[in-house]
């Protein structure tokens, strides 16, 4: 008897750069620790877009064929012979890195930094934007009953902010400069708002993305025009009144990275969050005579019980990031709403009985 839509494994899948393709795999069976998952809802990175255009990001390369997607939810359907913390029905966030060895990293808590860690839709790993998924029950989170399954599947941006903000040493009171109001710039934004931030100042050049992070609880927003780094930097400390202690950066682009050294305080730290070219031209000088620390976030880790802690307790809220939503046989539409910058974020329904947030 042939498969039902259902019950076929529909996966999105890039196979070189330009070459993005819907295509049936077989649905896996879970190892001893692992869980098969019915998948519901998956987000679009900017990633995602990367590996489809360019055909790799750094390093990783997409050498053969790799199924996307990282930011997911779903259900239980199936677990292996070993999993004794979740069963058939329950609702799951994913936590798309998974350490392949307790190595040195693992040890002092940093699995995020381990180099031979899996990890979802990055060369040669596959990712789960699609139909039916296997993973690691370890790294498989229930989601309460008042968790939607897109919160789910936002908690993976979500814990890119929140590992952002720790790393920062964002508390009460502390005054943030927040350099690119997309997608990562809002959760960022969101989660240091609610570990005390007292002001929190955001740049974009979209207007839209802006009155979204307003919308949000920016206190101040600045619409980048033809700034200088410095007159940015300057433009921050007029409406703080001060300069901020803390900067992160989530734009990656050369000139961002240098208003946000220039405008914060000494003594300061600026957390580079977003990912752009390799090389870069920086004042470095002027952070080093004023002791402004300079930080990098690969990932995250250990973030996903604070996520979801958050969402239960409404403390906040990722709903207005979800703009777009498609069903997975529109998965290709949905890369090309991506790749134009239409809207923040698109969601892939996967489920075709269940196309609710």
């Amino acid at each position: 008897m042939a498969a039902t839509a259902e019950e076929k494994n529909l996966s999105v899948v890039v196979h070189k750069a330009g070459d993005l393709r819907l295509e049936n795999r077989p649905i896996p069976e879970p190892g001893p620790n692992e869980v098969l998952l019915k998948m519901h809802s998956v987000g679009i990175c900017g990633s995602d877009v990367h590996y489809w255009q360019r055909g790799r990001i750094g390093d990783f390369v997409v050498n053969s064929p790799m199924v996307l997607g990282h930011e997911a939810s779903g259900t239980v359907v199936k677990v292996g012979s070993s999993v004794t913390t979740l069963k058939k029905g329950d609702r799951v966030a994913i936590e798309p890195g998974v350490p392949r060895e307790t190595d040195e990293f693992c040890k002092t808590g940093r699995y995020n930094l381990s180099p031979s860690i899996f990890f979802c839709a990055t060369p040669p790993d596959d990712g789960n934007l699609c139909r039916y998924y296997t993973h690691n029950a370890s790294f498989c989170y229930k989601l309460p009953e008042n968790v939607t399954f897109e919160e789910g599947a936002l908690i993976e941006p979500l814990s890119v902010g929140i590992h952002a903000c720790r790393r920062a040493g964002v508390t009460l009171g502390s005054k943030v400069f927040i350099c690119g109001a997309g997608p990562i710039g809002l959760v960022t934004l969101l989660v240091a708002k609610v570990m005390g931030a007292s002001q929190v100042v955001i740049s974009d050049l979209s207007a839209s993305r802006l009155k979204t992070a307003k919308e949000l609880g920016a206190d101040f927003t600045v619409d980048v025009k033809n700034e200088s780094p410095r007159e940015l930097a300057e433009k921050v400390k007029n409406m703080l009144g001060s300069m901020p202690e803390i900067t992160m950066e989530c734009s990656g682009a050369e000139a961002s990275i240098q208003a946000a050294i220039h405008a914060t305080r000494s003594g300061g730290t600026v957390v580079l969050v977003g990912m752009g070219p390799e090389m870069v031209t920086l004042p470095l000088v002027s952070a080093a005579a004023r002791e402004v620390d300079i930080k990098g976030i690969f990932r995250y880790c250990n973030t996903w019980p604070m996520a979801i802690a958050m969402l239960a307790s409404k403390k906040v809220n990722v709903q207005p990031l979800v703009t777009h939503r498609f069903p997975l046989e529109k998965a290709l539409e949905a890369f090309e709403t991506t790749r134009k910058c239409i809207g923040i974020k698109v969601m892939l329904k996967c489920d075709p009985s269940d196309q609710n947030p």
